[in-house]
Parts: C-alpha cells; structure tokens; sequence
C-alpha cells in the first residue's frame, strides 16, 4: 500500500533559452494540470524545474511525449500556520531527529500554506511529523 503521505514531484530539465519554460507551462495547461508549486533552479547552462502538479503521472507522461528530460522524486508536504514560527517548529523536530532537509520550497495557497519538502529519509520524517502532530498534506490534498 503507498503512504498517501508522500508527493510525487516532477524534476524537469530546461535548457537556458527563451521560451523553454513557456513550453513546459503550456503542455501543463492544454492538458489542465494544475501547478501548485514550483521552484526553478538553475546554472550557465541549464535550469531544473521542480514542481508539484495535481495529475503527476499524466503531467510526466505528457512532459516525456514532448521529448523533454523528466524524472520522478518523493516528497513530503507539510501544512503550515500562517503565523511567525511555524516553519521554525518542522524544521526543528526534523532536525533534532536528524532528518536532513535537501531541498524545499513553499506555496502559498487561499486557506493553506504548504511547505514542499526532500529529505533523506522519507519515511522517518513522516514519522516523527505525525508524532509531533504537524499536520501533512495527503496526495489526494493536493
């Protein structure tokens, strides 16, 4: 049985050149995939999308029909308060439970803030979220 507790983040490959980015929205948009977050790394060369969809599976199928460079990653999503601190209180009880955070990134929604999260082991930090009663974001929340 999957853990519902873990996101499916899309990691597309996006070569430095004007439109590139325009290009992916669009394969997202004409199948009505909706971004719920993203973030856009990138070097000289080539930048990496990071994104959060609500169809991951069709969203990476259509990406890779389109001939672009996708890839797959677990993720946990944490709800956060919209007040001061509550960042602070995730990242404290994963640190003191010697989760690493890799990477995250945040979206601000209507009634939710999320905070996308990559660590080193997934499912520790469910573990201890739940335990701490820090509230996660089911895959069928997003």
């Amino acid at each position: 049985m999957e853990n519902e507790n873990i996101i499916t983040q899309l990691s597309i490959f996006v070569s430095n050149e004007p439109g590139r980015l325009a290009a992916i929205a669009s394969v997202l948009g004409d199948f009505k995939i909706n971004i719920k977050g993203f973030n856009l790394a990138e070097s000289s060369e080539f930048g990496i999308l990071r994104t959060i969809v609500d169809e991951p599976d069709r969203a990476f199928e259509q990406i890779r029909s389109k001939g672009m460079i996708v890839k797959k990653t677990d993720m946990i999503a944490v709800a956060l308060g919209d007040s001061p601190g509550s960042f602070f209180v995730a990242a404290d009880v994963l640190g003191r439970s010697k989760i690493n955070v890799e990477y995250a990134y945040a979206y601000s929604g209507k009634n939710l803030n999320y905070l996308f999260v990559k660590v080193d082991d997934i499912d520790k930090a469910i573990k201890v979220l739940k335990e701490a009663k820090i509230r996660l974001i089911k895959r069928s929340e997003i």
